[in-house]
């Protein structure tokens, strides 16, 4: 099922939660909606499952309004982030709970509700715990089972709130995985609401990035990631150096250091800022002759394959942080301490503000 929102506006007292949104999910494809607490993509969910009712704007379903339907009839499944299993009943009667509840004209037989949570419980690869408890499971293993409850009644939408969110990190890598494998088996139109950016570029087909109450960006995971739209999507996606400074012809003056934007050769004295990325950084001994932003080394952390370091700007402009591999931290035989030369192998640069009234 294709899913378009359109205009979608929604205030709680004072507070926009949502400001004239429009987004269309594509039939059989996973979308994250990303952002920070409070960017309204929790909102968004809920008005797209109909349990919560937009101010002004639209929800289409496979090209037809359901603004004005029920939550019973858009056929959406929705799994929260904390279960919401019943407590007292089985893994088995959790997941047969939707199908038993259906007017009597819809509702399968009791064979036909045994076999598909059967075959569900073999989906979710928890055949084995049928008539265990919710309390008797852990984390994981409850976020599964509210999935397949979710799955039971055949949605033609998946909605997940923070699925993941409750788990600890290792569980959640490998349920991530695992819901793109059973996604890519099912092809259910699915959204998801996250606010962690490893998982949302890992499992989604497409991202939506969100910030208060707007659109900022939509593409898929390597596009907003190596061409973010704007500085929040940029600083929003991992850690980033800024090095805000003056822009003229194609320069970014940072500090007295002179960084290449050749993107923005016209642009003439305006307030810029630098996006460098710590991985972005090339880092080398400290020499006269060596071009780039003199750096002493703070702290090192060289645990695996890479290492990360603390740099502190020799013009007490701030901290860099950059990364590189363990190979070259130990051939370069860094100590704390040491003075250091650092250049961007990558800069993105936003133009701020203009600086008198030539700036274009």
């Amino acid at each position: 099922m294709a899913i378009e929102v359109k205009h979608i506006n929604k205030r709680f007292g004072n507070f926009v939660a949502l400001d004239n949104v429009s987004l269309d999910f594509p039939a059989g494809q996973l979308t994250a909606l990303l952002g920070p607490s409070g960017c309204g993509k929790t909102t968004l969910l809920r008005i797209i499952a109909g349990l919560e009712q937009p101010d002004l704007g639209q929800v289409i379903l496979d090209g037809e309004d359901a603004s004005a339907r029920h939550v019973r009839e858009r056929q959406v499944g929705f799994v929260f982030q904390h279960y919401a299993l019943f407590k007292h009943m089985t893994v088995f009667e959790n997941i047969a709970f939707g199908l038993r509840v259906k007017p009597r004209r819809e509702r399968p037989s009791e064979q036909e509700i045994r076999k598909k949570v059967l075959r569900l419980l073999e989906l979710v690869q928890l055949d084995w715990l049928a008539d265990r408890y919710p309390p008797q499971l852990s984390g994981g293993q409850r976020q599964r089972i509210a999935l397949a409850r979710a799955l039971a009644v055949e949605p033609r939408v998946l909605l997940l709130d923070e699925p993941f969110g409750a788990l600890d990190a290792k569980v959640r890598k490998e349920l991530r995985r695992w819901l793109r494998r059973l996604h890519d088996e099912l092809h259910v139109t699915s959204i998801f609401v996250t606010h962690d950016q490893e998982e949302a570029l890992e499992v989604a087909d497409q991202v939506v990035l969100m910030n208060k109450g707007k659109v900022e960006q939509i593409g898929a995971p390597a596009e907003v990631y190596n061409h973010p739209a704007s500085p929040f999507v940029y600083g929003f996606l991992g850690n980033v150096n800024l090095f805000h400074g003056r822009l003229h012809e194609g320069v970014l003056d940072a500090g007295g250091v002179a960084l290449d934007a050749p993107d923005h050769a016209a642009i003439r004295d305006a307030q810029g800022v630098g996006f460098v990325r710590p991985h972005e950084l090339e880092v080398e001994r400290f020499s006269p002759e060596a071009e780039g932003i003199a750096v002493r080394l703070k702290r090192a952390h060289a645990i695996g394959p890479l290492a990360q370091l603390e740099l502190e700007r020799n013009d007490n402009l701030g901290m860099i942080e950059a990364v590189i591999s363990s190979d070259r931290f130990a051939s370069l035989q860094l100590q704390e301490g040491d003075a250091l030369v650092v250049r961007p192998k990558r800069l993105r640069v936003f133009v701020d503000q203009p600086l008198n009234e030539e700036a274009v």
